[in-house]
C-alpha cells in the first residue's frame, strides 16, 4: 500500500485494486464523473467523550444513511436500465438528496466547534477522477465541499433520467417531452448553485495547504467547471425548447447558442489537468470538447440563417461560410461524441433530441441548399462556376451576449438545534 501524508490529508491507493472501474454507464445524456462516496468513519470513537450521546448518535445514523445509499447509487445510478419510476422524481436519488440535506445541518455544528475538536474526526471519501482512490482530511469543511459536490452530481444524475427519451404510448414513438426538459433547467441551475457555494462559501474555509491536498474532483477549477457545465446545458435545453417553439425567433435562437458557447469555453479554461489516462477524467475531457464544438455548430447556424436575410452578394456569402463552419462543426461534434460515448466507462447515446436532433436534420440540408443558390448565382453571373469553397473566407465573427442563465442562490442550512445543548 502507497500512502502520502501532508497537508492534513492522506491519499492511498491500492494498484491491484479498481473500485470505481465502471465497464459501462447506460445512455449519457449529461455527464457525470460517477458519484464520490464516503467511506464509513466511527464517530463515537473521536467525539464520544467531547459531545453528548444524542449528538453523536444523530452525526452517526445521518452520515451511516448517506454512506449506504451513496455507496448503492454509485452502483445502480448509471447502470443501462433505469425503472420507470426513477423518471417521475420517487427515485433512490431523490431520497440520497434528501438525506444529504438532513445531514448537512448537524455537520455544520462541527464546523463551529473549537479546533481541537474539529480535527479530531478524520473524513474519507473515494475520488472518481484523481489518481488516488481515496482521500482522507481532518477537517469538517471537507466533509461540507464533499457533501455539496455530492449533492449537485445527484441533480446532474436526476436530470439525465429526465431527458432520456421514452415512448409515452401514444404512437409517437421516443422523446423528451417538454416538461422533462424544463424541469432539467432547474436541476442544472440547482447543481450550479450547490457548486456556486462550495466554491464562494466553502473552499475558502479550508487552509490553502490542506486545499492543495484536495483530490482533483473538489479542485476549485473542477468545481467551477461543473457548474457552468449546468449552466451550460440549461441553455442548450431552453435552445430545443426555442427550437420547438414556432413563436421563438432566429435571433433568440442565436443568442441562447451563442450564450452555450460561452460557457462550454470557460468550462474549457476553468478545468484543471485532469488525469487522461484512464477513467472519468478521460471522458469528462472528452464531453467538454463534444459540447463545445456542438454548441458552435449551433451558433453559427443560427448566425447563418440571419445573414442570409441580407439582400447584398457580401452578405449571402458571410451566410454561406457561417452555414460551411456550422457542418464542419457540427461533424467534428460527431467525431468528439463518438470519442466520449466509446471512452471507458463506455456508454451509449440515446436517440437525438432537441438542439442535436435539429442540427442534425437542417445543417445540412440548408447549407448544401444555400451553396448550390449561390453557385448557381455565380455561373450565371460569371459564366463560370467558381466553388464556393474557393469564394467563402473565414467565417464571419459571431456576436458576443452575456450570460443570462446564473445558479440557483444555495445558502449552508443553520447548525442542527442539538448542537445548542451538547456537552464539551
Amino acid at each position: 500500500l502507497e500512502v502520502s501524508m501532508g497537508c492534513g490529508a492522506s491519499k492511498w491507493r491500492d494498484p491491484g485494486v479498481r473500485q470505481r472501474t465502471l465497464s459501462s454507464v447506460g445512455e449519457l445524456v449529461v455527464f457525470l464523473p460517477g458519484l464520490r462516496v464516503p467511506r464509513n468513519i466511527d464517530f463515537a470513537q473521536t467525539l464520544g467523550d467531547h459531545l453528548d450521546n444524542s449528538l453523536v448518535e444523530r452525526l452517526t445514523a445521518l452520515r451511516a444513511r448517506v454512506v449506504a445509499m451513496a455507496t448503492q447509487e454509485s452502483t445502480t445510478a448509471l447502470k443501462p436500465r433505469r425503472r420507470a419510476a426513477a423518471r417521475h422524481g420517487g427515485s433512490s436519488t431523490a431520497n440520497l438528496l434528501q438525506a444529504l440535506e438532513e445531514y448537512l445541518p448537524a455537520l455544520l455544528g462541527l464546523v463551529k466547534e473549537d479546533t481541537e475538536l474539529r480535527s479530531k474526526v478524520q473524513f474519507v471519501w473515494a475520488n472518481q477522477e484523481d489518481v488516488a482512490e481515496e482521500t482522507s482530511m481532518a477537517d469538517p469543511w471537507y466533509e461540507v465541499l464533499s457533501v455539496l459536490h455530492l449533492m449537485a452530481m445527484v441533480c446532474f444524475l436526476q436530470a439525465n433520467t429526465l431527458i432520456l427519451p421514452r415512448s409515452y404510448g401514444d404512437g409517437h414513438g421516443l422523446r423528451v417531452s417538454e416538461e422533462s426538459r424544463q424541469a432539467t433547467v432547474d436541476l442544472f441551475l440547482k447543481a450550479a448553485g450547490y457548486l456556486d457555494c462550495a466554491i464562494h462559501h466553502v473552499l475558502i474555509q479550508i487552509p490553502p495547504e490542506r486545499r492543495r491536498g484536495l483530490p482533483v474532483d473538489l479542485a476549485e477549477g473542477n468545481l467551477k467547471a461543473l457548474s457552468l457545465q449546468g449552466l451550460g446545458q440549461g441553455v442548450d435545453m431552453q435552445l430545443g425548447l426555442a427550437i420547438d417553439n414556432p413563436k421563438a425567433t432566429i435571433a433568440v435562437k442565436r443568442r441562447l447558442a451563442c450564450e452555450m458557447i460561452k460557457c462550454w469555453k470557460q468550462v474549457k479554461e476553468s478545468i484543471p489537468e485532469l488525469p487522461l489516462s484512464d477513467g472519468w477524467g478521460r471522458k469528462h475531457d472528452l464531453f467538454v470538447k463534444w459540447k463545445y464544438v456542438e454548441a458552435k455548430a449551433a451558433a453559427y447556424y443560427f448566425h447563418g440563417l440571419i445573414l442570409d436575410e441580407g439582400d447584398t452578394e457580401k452578405y449571402q456569402e458571410k451566410a454561406i461560410a457561417a452555414l460551411q463552419a456550422s457542418e464542419e462543426f457540427l461533424n467534428e461534434s460527431k467525431r468528439a461524441s463518438e470519442a466520449f460515448h466509446s471512452a471507458p466507462p463506455a456508454s451509449r447515446s440515446p436517440a437525438p433530441f432537441g438542439t442535436t436532433k435539429y442540427l442534425l436534420d437542417m445543417v445540412p440540408k440548408d447549407t448544401k441548399s444555400r451553396v448550390q443558390s449561390y453557385q448557381d448565382l455565380c455561373t450565371h453571373q460569371r459564366a463560370s462556376n467558381i466553388g464556393v469553397s474557393k469564394i467563402i473566407a473565414t467565417p464571419p465573427p459571431l456576436p458576443d451576449f452575456p450570460l443570462a442563465l446564473s445558479p440557483e442562490d444555495y445558502e449552508l442550512p443553520q447548525s442542527d438545534p442539538l448542537w445548542k445543548g451538547a456537552n464539551h
